[in-house]
């Protein structure tokens, strides 16, 4: 079985693995949802006694075993059906992961036009009820819905919003019409399968070498983002509000349930995917290091895209 280039590669690899939309969206809303501040205190208790335990163990299993979570249950056959329900959910994950990627993707490719699809309410798909803040006819537009508004017969949406649901997606207005395959995301869709592919073509050779622009390129968005929104008025209040503890709120089970939830999808325990990269270490690696390095190293930036988000 190879081997990772070096440390460095296991390391930005693991840290990859686990920071992605968990921690950059999830975690602000969890505390957003559940008193701001106060949530840290569960989550980093869950972290301490939940989190890092369990990381470090599937770290040793399969860096001990040197097989990945299908062999590595070899050990105790009686516990097999762990291994391939490990590989259902990580098969599952890689779908659902590619289709958000592929909808980056063509964001990315739409928005290189002077003017963005998503700005104003005069496009074809745009519906009565759009009003965009950048529109000119909007006070008109106010004014002339002004009854319907004061009746809630009317929800107000945004062109953006529309063009997510109208244009990109084209939703049906039934589950049993299926509506048609849009051309431009199965095109998406397939680039970004290809760029999986590229990536893993030779195993750990290359996507050890991927994970250098991968692993460190979402902090230099972050803080782009981050410099960004502290020049935005109202910064202020948003940060006071993440960071004051509504402490009420620890006595409620379901916060400790949220941090719970939160570790174990932010760090990817049990998915199989530790073990299967674990894998690949050499047989004295120090593990218990590389454990608490990238644990410590996923929650900070959870804490940092609270930071950004509020």
């Amino acid at each position: 079985r190879g081997n990772w280039g070096n440390q460095i590669e296991f390391v930005l690899t693991s840290v990859g693995y686990a920071v992605g939309l968990g921690n950059v969206w999830r975690f602000p809303y969890l505390c957003y949802r559940n008193g701001g501040g106060a949530f840290m205190f569960p989550y980093f208790i869950m972290l301490v006694f939940c989190g890092i335990p369990l990381f470090f163990m599937e770290l040793s299993f399969g860096q001990f075993a040197s097989q990945g979570c299908l062999g590595v249950w070899r050990v105790s056959p009686m516990f097999k059906g762990v291994g391939y329900g490990m590989m259902v959910v990580s098969t599952y994950i890689g779908i659902y992961y590619n289709v958000v990627i592929c909808i980056a993707f063509y964001y990315f490719f739409v928005s290189m036009t002077r003017v963005l699809p998503w700005t104003y309410c005069s496009n074809t798909w745009n519906t009565p009820d759009c009003v965009g803040v950048l529109d000119g006819n909007v006070s008109s537009r106010a004014a002339l819905n002004l009854t319907h508004l004061l009746n809630s017969t009317q929800k107000r949406t945004s062109p953006s919003e529309e063009y997510w649901r109208r244009y990109v997606l084209n939703l049906s207005d039934d589950i049993g019409n299926l509506g048609e395959v849009r051309l431009p995301l199965l095109g998406c869709l397939g680039v970004s399968w290809v760029v999986v592919f590229l990536c893993l073509i030779k195993g750990v050779k290359s996507s050890g070498k991927v994970v250098y622009f991968t692993a460190t390129f979402p902090y230099v968005v972050l803080t782009i983002l981050f410099v960004r929104g502290i020049t935005l008025e109202g910064a202020i209040t948003g940060i006071m509000y993440y960071l004051t503890p509504q402490w009420d709120k620890i006595l409620n089970a379901k916060v400790w349930g949220d941090a719970a939830s939160q570790i174990f999808y932010s760090l990817g325990c049990a998915w199989g995917g530790l073990i299967t990269m674990a894998s690949y270490n050499k047989f004295h690696n120090n593990c218990y290091r590389d454990s608490i390095i990238i644990s410590i190293t996923n929650c900070a930036t959870s804490v940092y895209a609270g930071f950004v988000i509020f």
